[in-house]
């Protein structure tokens, strides 16, 4: 049980990690850093509204995997 959770939360992550450097394809590489591009808000359309709930739904279950997880271990 344990080593499958463990497998999970590694292709968890790497999902949550490739939305959110999909997400900030369009700021340029300040954004990849964490540098205000100096934009202001944008409505989210399209694939972009897709990435940003991915995200949500990928850091929730990523979350509730590592509670999981601890619940397991402990």
């Amino acid at each position: 049980m344990k080593q499958t959770l463990d497998i999970a939360q590694i292709i968890v992550s790497l999902a949550l990690i490739a939305s959110v450097v999909l997400q900030s394809k369009g700021a340029g590489l300040g954004g990849l850093t964490g540098l205000d591009s100096g934009g202001v808000f944008t409505a989210r359309r399209g694939i972009e509204k897709t990435l940003f709930r991915a995200t949500i739904v990928l850091s929730v279950i990523f979350f509730a995997l590592v509670l999981t997880s601890v619940f397991v271990v402990g």
